[in-house]
């Protein structure tokens, strides 16, 4: 009995000193967290998409509450979430304008094929490092490997005839993908928003029309024809201002490449955008 009872003591003993020790460490080495960061959290979309340039959504609220980052930069939460974070922080609620990405390139294999062949792994940062950017002809182009599809927590994207397309329906407006594009071709547009250049490309007109017989010339029609100036040809590229865009679709029937985008326009036999 004695050979059982003294070694059940002991480890008791034992356990009783280490439960003390590591009452006495969480005490010491205590960190005392700011509740206001889990109410943030649970604010948040949970994609943890890295859309605002955190880490994840805790990385974010962290931010908010000890480094005062801004409160609208979670694009998936829009108004809600920043109404929330707002009046957990005591500050006032800015205005966000709901947002989608778009992918900004209508190179697609037919229009703008590959300079040469790519046999190694599909991935758009692994191809961009090689010579031209990639295989693509066009520079600027979508790869089409599908780094976008990944980083997207919807499920939206998907890969058309050698261009990432984005379901606008299923898009949150993180910016999960606009932030993996190694070619920078993915942007975040207002949604109430309907038209868009789709073209990044700033190659000259001659150099483009040998790549891509759709890329943008930098012709400068859409830019006269604007009645609001919310168009302008920098590096032979057209960019559209929407603080000023008035959504009249003149650019989209000026331009000669058909590369300006309307939405809203109706679809002919052929199911595409007139």
């Amino acid at each position: 009995m004695t050979e059982i009872l003294i070694p059940a003591l002991a480890i008791g003993a034992v356990g009783l000193a280490l439960g003390a020790l590591l009452a006495v460490a969480a005490k010491v080495f205590h960190v005392e967290v700011d509740e206001r960061i889990e109410k943030i959290t649970g604010c948040l979309s949970g994609a943890n998409c890295g859309g605002c340039g955190y880490a994840g959504c805790s990385a974010y609220a962290s931010a908010i509450v000890n480094d005062g980052a801004p409160i609208d930069k979670c694009s998936a939460g829009g108004q809600a979430a920043v109404n929330a974070i707002a009046e957990i922080m005591g500050v006032e609620a800015t205005d966000v304008e709901p947002v989608r990405a778009v992918v900004m390139c209508s190179g697609v294999r037919d229009v703008a094929p590959d300079s040469y062949d790519y046999y190694g792994v599909a991935d758009c940062l692994a191809a961009s490092k090689l010579q031209g950017g990639g295989p693509k002809g066009c520079s600027y182009g979508c790869l089409g490997y599908g780094k976008c599809i990944d980083a997207c927590s919807e499920g939206g994207i998907s890969i058309v005839n050698g261009v990432a397309t984005i379901d606008s329906n299923s898009c949150i407006g993180c910016g999960g993908c606009k932030n993996v594009c190694p070619k920078h071709i993915i942007e975040l547009v207002p949604k109430k928003y309907k038209i868009y250049v789709k073209c990044k490309s700033c190659d000259k007109g001659p150099a483009m029309k040998n790549k891509c017989s759709v890329g943008c010339i930098g012709c400068r029609l859409c830019e006269k024809s604007c009645p609001s100036g919310a168009i302008t040809v920098a590096n032979s590229l057209a960019s559209i201002d929407y603080s000023k865009c008035t959504q009249c679709g003149l650019c989209v029937e000026k331009c000669p490449r058909h590369i300006i985008i309307n939405e809203n326009a109706p679809a002919s036999a052929e199911g595409e955008a007139v």
